[in-house]
């Protein structure tokens, strides 16, 4: 299954979207043009008529504006321009033998609000010795404070700290390699970094 078919809905949904934005926004605008002829129209007006309509001309026009941003967003989304749930593409480079069952393994991305389970698209084996392990996780929060964490059954836990802001933008190029940010192996514990095992990303 293709990864960007597995984090985001079809675009039947988008355009069902973007239908319900639209009818709701020509149901707006009607209710603001019907308020203010109705306003303007009347040839007797007590203040209580004056506040009464104020108010009925403040909800529609309050009303036109919701539709209106949300005919925006359900476009911008549609286009994938601003999805809702932005996702991080990535791939990780390390050694082919570490690499051993990637059946076994399983990544996560740590935040300060959350955790959650990557999906792991495959690996293919590089020329240099190393292996290019693909995958993708959703960015369900907004927070700087983001770690995707890499278990390898048997082999050590690899943790790579993603460099995004909180409300990072799409990109269509991957970013630069970066090394791990912690290697935790289970004969030696904590180790330095190691050029063997980097990572680079991207925002879907």
């Amino acid at each position: 299954m293709n990864i960007l078919s597995s984090l985001f809905t079809e675009s039947a949904d988008g355009q069902l979207g973007i239908l319900m934005s639209m009818l709701s926004g020509i149901a707006a605008a009607l209710a603001v043009a019907l308020a203010m002829t109705v306003y303007f129209r009347l040839s007797y007006r007590t203040w209580r008529d004056v506040v009464r309509h104020g108010l009925a001309t403040l909800a529609a026009v309050a009303l036109f504006a919701f539709a209106a941003y949300d005919m925006r967003h359900a476009a911008l989304a549609y286009l994938g321009l601003n999805p809702s749930k932005p996702a991080v593409e990535f791939e990780i480079r390390m050694p082919r033998e570490t690499l051993t069952a990637v059946t076994d393994t399983q990544i996560e991305l740590h935040t300060d609000r959350n955790q959650t389970l990557a999906l792991v698209e495959g690996v293919r084996d590089l020329a240099d010795g190393r292996a290019l392990l693909r995958g993708a996780v959703a960015l369900n929060h907004r927070t700087t404070d983001r770690v995707l964490v890499v278990n390898l059954p048997g082999k050590g836990t690899f943790e790579f700290r993603l460099r995004l802001p909180a409300e990072p933008h799409r990109s269509e190029q991957f970013g630069p390699w970066h090394l791990a940010d912690r290697i935790a192996s289970p004969v030696t514990g904590a180790v330095a970094p190691q050029d063997a095992f980097t990572i680079r990303y991207r925002v879907l």
